[in-house]
């Protein structure tokens, strides 16, 4: 579905047939009513003279549409188009959904793609119909209704907390995208969503079906980190560090969305966590474009027809996963959780409870020491692990050294490794530190930057995964099988050649 190109008719037969695969790919805009929907909408389908199919709710929302309070099309997916282009739109799209232009403001966005404002604008309005702040506005606005529906924060408090410039401004805008003032938006909220307890904000991120969940959470669960995170009774828990504080996050992976509870040191912080958390679960993806794909592989297709709907395990910090791709090179996955232990355990040495997970049989799971929901943390920072005494780093001399380098390159900007950075650039400032090669390179795009198209061709797992299904593993032939049949998905059956392996 191309986003400039909208297609009338294929558009219509999606919000005829209420095709929920639809859903952030497009809105429905009904100009016999002025409210705008996704396509999955149940209410009766408008007709064909009152409709207009836009690319975004910011620019149905620019264009004087209210949101339809029925299908909620703001908290729709993403759309799988920004979620994987490696273009400038794609980048900016996804650092606006991580809040840089709440924190930075369209400057602060524009440095960041390296494009003038007045360009990036242009380039936004052409492809979604909204410029960067229309777009901010409208995640904002979405933040507002969840707050409100959420918690029993004070309105005034919700509307600073969401990023609006005044109370006013947060009303008006309610007003004008919701046709209901905040009160009313709270009046009517749904009963049991403040049931997670004080503090939190529990809501459900939608997906596109299917999602092979249990993949995903023996992903997770293989590679956790005392006191960074944990998979406990079918739900994912982890640390994290956003940019006005500290978090946790509960996952709990659902038919159709997955029901997340957040515990946030600093409300502003909502909009960054749900973008991490969709990103860390590879929630905007197109499953069955991936698996269409795939499937037409003889290879592959017996294992796609098994398990449907395998996801990329993503991240929810860039530097934690270049970290675990350096410690991670050539040492089992069980001895790189207890380096990892041991470097997170040096930030706190008062931590008893990390000292006996590092010390104890790496094949027990974290959840036998305890509860540790309250003492979850994000990962070091770069700061931190550039700083720690050598004493942390339970590796080699020259690793260690990698790791402080690849330390100071984030910390003072050099390097980014978010999925706003541009792919090339970021891979050639990895292969230019020392100790770093392709396998890691590539491992940080697949996971961190969220590269749909990476096929670890070197990799052991990958390599015995190629054999199980009857292909070889010299990495030319490879190589070339991956191009053949699974671009631009070879991220996507990297996973489940590891799931052979």
């Amino acid at each position: 579905m191309e986003t400039t190109t909208l297609d009338f008719e294929r558009c219509y037969r999606a919000v005829d047939s209420r095709d929920a695969r639809f859903d952030g790919w497009f809105v429905t805009a009904v100009t016999s009513t002025r409210i705008y929907c996704r396509p999955s909408c149940p209410a009766i389908t408008p007709k064909r003279e009152n409709v207009r199919f836009l690319p975004s709710a910011a620019s149905a929302q620019r264009e004087g549409f209210r949101a339809c309070l029925r299908c909620r099309p703001d908290a729709a997916p993403g759309s799988p188009e920004w979620n994987y282009r490696a273009d400038v739109v794609g980048r900016a799209m996804r650092l606006i959904a991580d809040g840089v232009v709440d924190r930075d403001g369209v400057p602060g966005l524009a440095s960041r793609i390296g494009y003038t404002e007045r360009h990036l604008g242009r380039l936004l309005t052409a492809e979604v119909g909204a410029g960067p702040l229309a777009l901010a506005r409208a995640q904002r606005a979405q933040t507002a209704r969840i707050l409100i529906e959420t918690t029993g924060l004070g309105l005034a408090d919700i509307a600073f907390a969401a990023g609006f410039g005044s109370v006013r401004q947060f009303n008006d805008t309610i007003v004008e995208i919701y046709g209901r003032t905040p009160s009313v938006l709270r009046a009517a909220r749904r009963d049991g969503l403040d049931a997670a307890g004080l503090g939190a904000i529990t809501l459900r991120l939608p997906y596109r079906e299917p999602l092979h969940a249990g993949a995903l959470l023996e992903f997770f669960a293989a590679r956790t980190v005392p006191g960074v995170d944990e998979v406990r009774d079918g739900i994912y828990r982890r640390g994290l560090r956003l940019p006005h504080g500290a978090a946790t996050a509960e996952v709990d992976i659902l038919p159709g969305y997955a029901r997340t509870t957040l515990h946030l040191s600093d409300v502003r912080d909502l909009s960054p966590a749900v973008a991490r958390c969709r990103r860390l679960l590879d929630l905007d993806a197109d499953p069955v474009a991936v698996d269409t794909t795939l499937a037409a592989d003889p290879a592959l297709a017996p294992a796609v027809a098994k398990e449907p709907g395998v996801r990329v395990p993503g991240a929810v910090d860039g530097f934690e996963m270049a970290v675990r791709a350096v410690v991670g090179q050539q040492i089992s996955v069980v001895g790189a959780r207890k380096i990892l232990a041991r470097l997170v355990a040096a930030q706190d040495p008062g931590d008893h409870d990390l000292e006996v997970m590092i010390d104890a049989d790496s094949r027990r799971s974290a959840h036998d020491h305890g509860d540790l929901r309250g003492g979850l943390r994000g990962f070091p920072t770069a700061v931190e692990v550039a700083e720690a005494p050598d004493e942390a780093f339970a590796m080699p001399a020259a690793r260690r050294r990698t790791l402080r380098q690849l330390a100071a390159a984030v910390a003072d900007g050099r390097l980014h490794l978010d999925p706003g950075a541009d792919r090339a650039e970021t891979e050639a400032g990895l292969l230019a530190l020392p100790g770093i090669g392709p396998w890691t390179a590539q491992y940080v795009a697949l996971r961190a930057i969220g590269d749909p198209d990476v096929l670890l061709l070197t990799d052991l797992g990958v390599r015995r995964g190629a054999v199980a299904l009857g292909l070889s593993d010299n990495p030319a032939r490879l190589d070339q099988h991956g191009q053949q049949h699974w671009a631009p998905w070879r991220s996507y059956a990297t996973i489940r050649l590891w799931r052979q392996g």
